[in-house]
């Protein structure tokens, strides 16, 4: 056990609320411990796994598409939701989704100890800068969802 933490913020920032990971990761910096990895991805799978490679504790951070949509809502989910697939209705904002990612780690056995996901509804994933009202209204709660399970994190591994 490292007591490694890293938090992966996944989106383009070029696709509207796509981006909401990126920023949520970005506000960040001064809210974590020391020695926490805050790290972006497009969400490609191999990418990923080197990203939280070696690390006892992953929190990724996510747009999701969910019909019908709630633009702002908030989820959060262990690697065991993220393995299954989103449910109906709902969608990752990339081609290959973190249920993929997940799946792929297992089979290399490049699993983290702990994995939680915190995912925004998202509306508006076309080309374009900027965050939708909704989203960019659910940021800080976003936001400090994360940081509390960082701290959790640390928390456990003392």
């Amino acid at each position: 056990m490292t007591g490694r933490v890293v938090v992966i913020g996944v989106g383009n920032a070029l696709r509207g609320d796509d981006g909401a990971g990126l920023a949520a990761v970005e506000a960040l910096r001064d809210r974590v411990p020391e020695g926490t990895v805050l790290a972006a991805s497009d969400g490609e799978p191999a990418r990923m796994l080197d990203l939280w490679r070696g690390a006892d504790t992953v929190v990724v951070v996510e747009a999701l598409r969910v019909r019908p949509a709630r633009p702002g809502a908030l989820h959060t989910l262990t690697a065991a939701d993220a393995a299954v697939g989103p449910a109906p209705g709902t969608a990752s904002t990339h081609a290959l989704g973190l249920g993929e990612c997940l799946a792929l780690a297992e089979a290399l056995d490049r699993l983290p100890r702990r994995l939680v996901v915190h995912a925004v509804e998202v509306t508006d994933i076309g080309l374009g800068t900027g965050l939708s009202e909704a989203v960019r209204s659910a940021l800080p709660d976003l936001i400090d969802r994360v940081a509390a399970s960082v701290r959790q994190a640390y928390e456990r591994d003392r």
